[in-house]
């Protein structure tokens, strides 16, 4: 898969997995929030609460489920993202806040056939 075809896909998921999270009552805050050492995909709040959301897009399963897709240096970035996105917001640095990750399968029309959230999914050790 080329590059702007994953690029497409990711964009795809995000669209998708912001979506449904909207329907779960949160409300969206910023999208593709980058950094020297990458991005955070969505940023929302779930009450009081801030969520940075890790989205990942897969179109089958025959590498495997989307949300097996993070490694721990990947978990790690996405720590470290959040920590900085909060050092630059002081407005929100008092806030509570998690890591969570949306998992989203397509069949190859592009149909969503699985869109998993899991709450509080990477956390520091």
């Amino acid at each position: 898969m080329t590059r702007t075809a994953r690029q497409g896909l990711g964009a795809a998921g995000e669209a998708l997995a912001r979506r449904h999270l909207e329907r779960q009552g949160y409300r969206f805050l910023e999208a593709n929030w980058r950094y020297p050492g990458g991005e955070l995909d969505l940023i929302m709040r779930d009450g009081d609460l801030l969520v940075f959301i890790e989205v990942k897009t897969r179109r089958g399963e025959r590498f495997g489920a989307a949300e097996e897709a993070i490694s721990r240096a990947q978990a790690a970035r996405l720590l470290r993202a959040a920590e900085i996105y909060l050092a630059s917001r002081p407005d929100l640095a008092d806030f509570f806040w998690r890591v969570d990750l949306v998992a989203v399968t397509l069949n190859a029309a592009g149909t969503v056939t699985r869109l998993t959230h899991i709450q509080d999914a990477i956390h520091s050790a």
